[in-house]
């Protein structure tokens, strides 16, 4: 039993450079799903669920507008905005799974390709502890098997830390044999942050899921403990704070390439 979904296990990294210099870096496996195999994996996996309790999970409605109704319309509908056609190609979703029904995804990344397998368009959705989401949509374009740079201005309240007066540079590997996602964060100054993961793949199974359940004990639930615990040091270092700025407006910004420079 082999699924085009898959699992990645590597390393969340945060490395903030001012006004005092800050570093994180913790354990966590993402699942790589195939939006289209999500029946099958609900019907072949005793562990994982879709749309139903599970020891591990997907919902719909943890994402895009939150509603319940299936991503894959509401991702070509952001693509079509954008002016980009799968032509029914394939979407994969980069995320943190439901553990024991709890999951908090500060990011979760769709990658977007057409029929041959290119990818075409990457969804980036951003969370925060506010009950928010915004997606930044980003045509890409490969340089050998890295992704060349998409810059953008923040449009979303993510962090009492970090000021709104941003600039965002997307990096990254695609997924293959390894996976790598990096936003740098800049101000009127210059590099302020960058926040990175990368992962190594590994089959998807009921196996490798109980290995993560006990190698990752309840992982998601700690990566919502790991964003407060790190505000709190953060605050013990009389870092500014900037007051949450509601979300207003659209939901989703198109990154298009005359945004770089």
């Amino acid at each position: 039993m082999s699924f085009r979904s898959k699992i990645y296990r590597g390393t969340v990294v945060h490395d903030r450079q001012r006004p005092k210099r800050h570093r994180l870096g913790y354990r966590v496996f993402s699942l790589l799903l195939d939006l289209e195999e999500l029946p099958r994996l609900d019907r072949e996996l005793r562990l994982f669920g879709y749309n139903r309790t599970a020891p591990f999970g997907f919902l719909d409605r943890d994402h895009g507008p939150g509603d319940g109704r299936p991503l894959r319309p509401w991702i070509d509908g952001l693509l079509g905005g954008a002016g980009i056609d799968l032509e029914g190609g394939r979407v994969l979703a980069l995320c943190y799974p439901r553990v024991l029904g709890y999951v908090f995804n500060p990011l979760t990344v769709f990658y977007c390709l057409d029929p041959r397998g290119r990818l075409l368009a990457m969804v980036y959705e951003v969370c925060n502890t506010f009950g928010e989401r915004h997606c930044y949509v980003v045509a890409t374009d490969l340089d050998g098997d890295r992704l060349r740079p998409r810059e953008c201005q923040k449009l979303f309240y993510v962090s009492p830390f970090m000021p709104m007066d941003c600039r965002y540079r997307f990096l990254g590997q695609p997924p293959g044999e390894r996976v790598a996602v990096t936003i740098r964060q800049s101000d009127k100054v210059g590099h302020l942050m960058t926040a990175s993961f990368s992962g190594i793949r590994s089959e998807l199974s009921d196996k490798s899921l109980l290995a993560c359940f006990f190698g990752y004990p309840l992982m998601t639930l700690k990566v919502i403990g790991a964003i407060h615990w790190e505000a709190f040091r953060l605050w013990r270092k009389n870092v500014p704070v900037h007051r949450h700025v509601p979300q207003t407006g659209a939901v989703a910004s198109i990154v298009a390439p005359q945004d770089n420079s």
